[in-house]
């Protein structure tokens, strides 16, 4: 679940290894192009953590974020 942390919408994500973790993060980089925002976000081995805020607003949450969040959560219960 998407949590609101300092102005952000924050989620980590566990997978199996690596190499899933960096696919994951490869099709979440195509849908940041699609939408035109794209993440705050981390990788170590098998973690990813994303935030996600819209910098040209303050730093603030904005329904770009919510969309984002949104299409990476879809795009994870259509795997």
């Amino acid at each position: 679940m998407w949590k609101e942390e300092n102005n952000q919408l924050c989620r980590s994500f566990i997978f199996r290894d690596f190499m899933e973790a960096f696919s994951f993060m490869t099709h979440v980089a195509f849908l940041a192009e699609k939408h035109n925002h794209h993440p705050n976000w981390s990788n170590v081995y098998n973690q990813v953590d994303i935030r996600l805020c819209t910098h040209d607003a303050g730093d603030i949450i904005t329904e770009k974020d919510r969309a984002l969040a949104q299409a990476i959560d879809q795009m994870l219960d259509a795997s």
